[in-house]
């Protein structure tokens, strides 16, 4: 009985497939929820060698619209300086860039031109982030931020920068960014900051970390504030301010307390010795708590002594896979580090490589004895 009516269902809804139309039968009986694509707007992208694939697997609602400027949109770009193969590039990362008006998209350009020196470095901006440069909201917002920070004679690369990263924020009304430069402002002279040099303060701050702007004010005054319960002084405050620059703005009382409580009790160090670490590697402020455990047992598995670690704590900047692979390169040329300084493995790439170079210098050239007889090539 269960044959007969399984088989009776299926003659039902192969019949029903003759009687449909083929249209139907593909959008509306494959996937009734998938929406047409629009055909101009596919073989648009498709002639300027847009991997319509990807933009389909992706994004693919923008291939639904039913109004888009695909050439105009090419048009803009090419009249920047793009070629063919990036033009193709930014509308498959960023496809929703046709649905642009194209009147918006010129508002746009000449928005950015005013803080890009060039054409060059416009194109490469798009390039890295289109999401950014097709973000037409707020457009009398952006224009309002834009010439606020230009009055404060920041340079306009990092104005470009700052628009290019943290679009967001210039979307925001110009009063509340005006709120978290003054805090940074104040907050930077407060702390014995000199005048003369706050703008480039907060040139670094910014270019560092776009994002600041995105902090509310408060986040500034909550850090210092922690800090201060916690010992230091205005100078040093001041020290950590330019040191960690935009990351202070980032940072909880609560993960700075458990931090500086697992170092005190790690390194068995007094109060004024953590603050002497802290201040020789303020990165440990915003490490997480078990990233700072995983790379404290890191270095006492590798054999490095608790006192090496005091001497030099911007090791824990490093992950123990750096750590081993950077010792294991010194041993193999006779160096070991357990007995002597961690600062020749401390830094960057380039740091270290500059410190092992020295050390392998060191180890392949031989001692000159200024008594012993001089010797010619060919002996």
């Amino acid at each position: 009985m269960l044959r007969v009516t399984t088989a009776s269902l299926c003659t039902y809804c192969q019949r029903m497939r003759v009687f449909l139309p083929q249209s139907a039968s593909a959008s509306t009986v494959t996937s009734p929820s998938k929406r047409l694509e629009n055909q101009h707007t596919v073989d648009s992208l498709y002639e300027l060698s847009v991997d319509i694939r990807k933009v389909r697997k992706f994004k693919g609602w923008v291939l639904s619209e039913g109004t888009a400027y695909v050439s105009e949109t090419a048009d803009l770009l090419r009249d920047m300086g793009a070629d063919p193969t990036v033009i193709a590039r930014i509308l498959e990362t960023h496809p929703e860039a046709v649905l642009c008006r194209p009147q918006d998209a010129s508002a746009q350009r000449e928005l950015w031109v005013s803080v890009c020196p060039n054409k060059r470095e416009l194109m490469s901006i798009i390039e890295k982030f289109p999401a950014s440069f097709f973000t037409l909201t707020h457009h009398s917002n952006q224009q309002a931020n834009i010439l606020y920070l230009q009055s404060l004679r920041l340079s306009k690369r990092i104005i470009g920068k700052l628009m290019a990263s943290a679009p967001q924020s210039f979307s925001r009304p110009v009063e509340t960014n005006k709120e978290v430069i003054h805090t940074l402002r104040e907050t930077y002279l407060d702390l014995g900051g000199d005048e003369g040099n706050l703008r480039i303060w907060l040139q670094k701050l910014l270019s560092q970390n776009p994002y600041i702007l995105m902090r509310p004010a408060e986040a500034w005054r909550d850090s210092l504030g922690f800090l201060r319960e916690q010992g230091f002084t205005t100078e040093e405050l001041l020290s950590l301010v330019c040191s960690l620059r935009a990351s202070i703005a980032e940072l909880q009382p609560e993960s700075m307390h458990q931090a500086l409580a697992y170092i005190e009790e790690a390194l068995d160090c007094s109060k004024d010795e953590l603050k002497q670490i802290v201040i020789l590697c303020p990165a440990v402020l915003y490490y997480s708590l078990p990233t700072l455990i995983g790379r404290f047992q890191g270095l006492m598995d590798a054999g490095v002594s608790m006192g090496q670690v005091k001497e030099s704590p911007n090791v824990l900047e490093l992950t123990t896979q750096i750590v081993l692979y950077r010792i294991q390169k010194l041993a193999s040329y006779g160096y070991d580090v357990r007995g002597g300084s961690l600062d020749v493995i401390v830094g960057t790439k380039k740091d270290f490589e500059m410190s092992y170079g020295k050390l392998h210098l060191r180890a392949q050239r031989p001692l000159f004895n200024p008594v012993a007889p001089l010797r010619s090539a060919e002996e």
